[in-house]
C-alpha cells in the first residue's frame, strides 16, 4: 500500500533557528515557513535529494505539537509520512484491519495541498504514521 518516504516531521522549539541550522550550517535547500492554521502549526520543509524533512512548530496554544514539545522540549521526531495511491483505499483497508485512524478518517488537506491522515502510534511501533495520497 505505501509508496516512498515523503517526509520526516521533526518537531521544534524554535522554527527560525533550526530552519538555520540546515540552511547555514548543513547548506540545506529550505523552504518559507507555512502556517497551517487548521492543523495548529508552523511548517518549514527542507529539501534533500531522496526525501524532506519537515520542521513543524506550534502555531497557536491548542497545538498538538505544543504537547508534544512539552514532553520533549528540545524537540524530536515527531512522525513519518509516506505516500499512498488513494487515500480512500487506504483508509479502508485500514478501518476493515482495525487500526486506530486519528480523527474519525476523515482525509484532511496537509501542507502540500494533498489529502492526509494519521495513524495512531499504537498499531506502529510507537510511531506516528502519516499517509499522504500521491
Amino acid at each position: 500500500m505505501i509508496g516512498k518516504l515523503n517526509h520526516v516531521a521533526i518537531a521544534v522549539p524554535d522554527i527560525a533557528d533550526a530552519s538555520s541550522t540546515y540552511k547555514n550550517i548543513l547548506g540545506a535547500e529550505v523552504s518559507g515557513q507555512i502556517e497551517q492554521p487548521e492543523h495548529g502549526v508552523k511548517i518549514v520543509f527542507i529539501k534533500l535529494p531522496n526525501t524532506k524533512i519537515e520542521l513543524i512548530s506550534p502555531l497557536n496554544d491548542n497545538s498538538p505539537i505544543r504537547k508534544f514539545l512539552e514532553k520533549n522540549p528540545k524537540g524530536g521526531i515527531h512522525h513519518l509520512c509516506y505516500e499512498v495511491e488513494c487515500i480512500n483505499l487506504a483508509i479502508q483497508k485500514l478501518s476493515e484491519n482495525n487500526y486506530k485512524i486519528l480523527e474519525p478518517g476523515i482525509p484532511k488537506i496537509g501542507a502540500h495541498g494533498k489529502p492526509i491522515i494519521f495513524l495512531h502510534p499504537s498499531n506502529f511501533n510507537g510511531t506516528l504514521i502519516e499517509l499522504q495520497q500521491k
